[in-house]
């Protein structure tokens, strides 16, 4: 898929009225397959953004194309669209495993790649890089908080599961790093399974108290659905991609009463979100998800720098970058020492409104201004 969009800054985001240079950004996401839509929140959430923006700045073009969840497929967009298209920015990138093997030579070759989701722990640490920065989470992040949620809960014995990916690595890793209780069993499944008869016998027999599951996208739809039909009778927990909007269109009262936990929340009060959360739901007629929110957030980001520095000044267009001056819809936010975010961190419980509509509420804190454990093996300062 190719999508070109152009637009204007808006003057409400502007720090200043100067005309700054286009920037040309080319959006690699996964758009087909069990992952699409995901990768259709980021583009959505990040195109609403530029659509906002009216005619009062510079302009940003989008080159968005699908790497249809294949590292081979995101390796090849990123070669064209820097040697051919000639993009300034890369960002989109769902999957870690398409984020390791696309970002490290494209920030090599000297351009940006701004993350607005993937967020492997091999780039937050040693392997950090000055072109890189993570507008969503580092992997660990969201897991970390259910992790010390679930001791909050009062959970002793818990089963967990990911995929056998980097971010699903990541995942357990981050959650058993703050959870205190015992592990009924620990499992890595394959990327992309969708039959976990075997799975879920396993946590049956396991003495579990509780499940918490890691499954982005069609793998979450299917776990939950086969779970809640097995009757286990166990509270399910997860990051807020287990439960996240794009899961909760699918399964509906199925996850109702789940915990999960993220930096964002339909809910969240603060003005920036309530316009966005408004807007998307108009503009797309749906609510957004975590992953809208970030490709919101990612777009505003380079908002907020071509107000402020030319793309042909790197050290400038890096400096406001690196600052951050944009009004994020999760409210405060700012760049750690490895360009990943410093945010909060909520639980949100599985609901359903008034109109029927299944969403998330926000119904505690699991961190406030979280730092990632992969900061201080970062040399950056």
């Amino acid at each position: 898929m190719r999508r070109t969009l152009t637009a204007g800054l808006a003057a409400l985001l502007m720090a200043s009225t100067a005309m700054a240079a286009p920037v040309k950004v080319g959006m690699i996401t996964t758009l087909s397959g069990g992952g699409a839509g995901l990768g259709i929140d980021v583009r959505d959430g990040f195109l609403l953004a530029l659509k906002q923006a009216g005619d009062a700045g510079a302009e940003v073009t989008v080159i968005a194309e699908d790497d249809q969840q294949k590292p081979e497929v995101g390796v090849q967009l990123a070669d064209k669209m820097i040697q051919s298209d000639n993009v300034d920015i890369l960002t989109g990138i769902i999957f870690s495993n398409i984020a390791l093997a696309v970002v490290p030579a494209a920030v090599k070759q000297g351009k940006f790649y701004l993350s607005p989701n993937a967020g492997p722990s091999q780039l937050a640490g040693k392997g950090c890089d000055p072109n890189y920065f993570n507008v969503a989470y580092q992997n660990d992040n969201q897991h970390e908080a259910a992790g010390e949620y679930a001791n909050t809960l009062g959970y002793k014995k818990i089963f967990i599961l990911a995929p056998n990916y980097p971010a699903g690595k990541d995942s357990l890793n981050g959650f058993k790093r703050f959870y205190k209780g015992e592990l009924a069993g620990e499992l890595y499944t394959k990327l992309g399974q969708t039959d976990f008869a075997a799975e879920i016998a396993q946590i049956k027999a396991s003495g579990a108290d509780s499940v918490f599951f890691f499954l982005p996208g069609g793998m979450g739809i299917s776990f939950i659905k086969q779970f809640t039909g097995s009757d286990t009778g166990l509270p399910m927990m997860g990051p807020g991609f287990s439960f996240d909007q794009d899961v909760l269109g699918a399964v509906g009262e199925a996850a109702l009463g789940a915990i999960n936990t993220a930096q964002w929340s339909p809910d969240l009060d603060n003005a920036a979100n309530k316009a966005f959360v408004e807007a998307f739901t108009a503009e797309y007629g749906r609510l957004p998800s975590v992953y809208a929110s970030q490709g919101y957030d990612t777009a505003q980001l380079i908002l907020s720098a071509q107000a402020k520095a030319d793309i042909a000044d790197h050290d400038a267009y890096h400096a406001a970058l690196k600052a951050a001056d944009f009004p994020s819809v999760r409210g405060a936010f700012k760049f750690g020492n490895n360009q990943h975010p410093i945010q909060n961190f909520y639980a949100r419980e599985v609901v359903k409104r008034d109109d029927g509509v299944v969403t998330n509420k926000i119904v505690g804190t699991a961190f406030e201004n979280h730092v990632d454990a992969y900061a201080g093996e970062c040399p950056m300062q």
